[in-house]
């Protein structure tokens, strides 16, 4: 049902693909939009060691919200910041591709908790974190990626 790499060489391992998905914090968020054009969207993530899934939090409405409630795949990219090494122009990153499918957090406890958690891999501040979770947390929606197919590959831009 889904391609295997061409280039297998350059396959990540399943926990290096994890390790990406864990440290990148924003990736592309590519779902079934309007009319059956694809709709790619930047957002920031959440990878949970706990399940594999991956985890955002949104506003209850808009294009990816719509898209997500008419069918419910999707994929997410994500690349790391890479390496250049000393004397070379090119850098050497890693990419990895999450399918799966979109399921909306119905527990707003939970999602509430889950959008603590995505903030505080942006910052360490309490105090601004439950701010903004008093502010904000009654529009808050969650949802997560459960993964089907994960696949990364090391890239040279050489």
């Amino acid at each position: 049902m889904f391609r295997e790499l061409m280039r297998k060489k350059q396959a990540l391992t399943p926990e290096e693909c994890a390790e990406v998905l864990k440290n990148t914090r924003r990736g592309v968020l590519s779902v079934a939009g309007d009319d059956g054009y694809p709709y790619g969207v930047p957002i920031n993530h959440l990878y949970s060691d706990e399940d594999g899934h991956l985890y955002f939090h949104s506003g209850r409405e808009g294009h990816k919200i719509d898209a997500l409630r008419r069918c419910d795949k999707a994929s997410f990219c994500v690349m790391d910041e890479g390496v250049r090494e000393a004397g070379n122009w090119w850098l050497t990153f890693r990419s990895v591709i999450v399918f799966g499918r979109l399921r909306i957090v119905e527990d707003h406890e939970r999602a509430l908790e889950l959008s603590r958690r995505l903030s505080f891999l942006f910052t360490d501040d309490r105090a601004y974190i439950e701010e903004e979770i008093q502010k904000s947390g009654p529009a808050v929606l969650c949802f997560e990626l459960i993964p089907e197919h994960v696949c990364g590959k090391r890239v040279n831009e050489r």
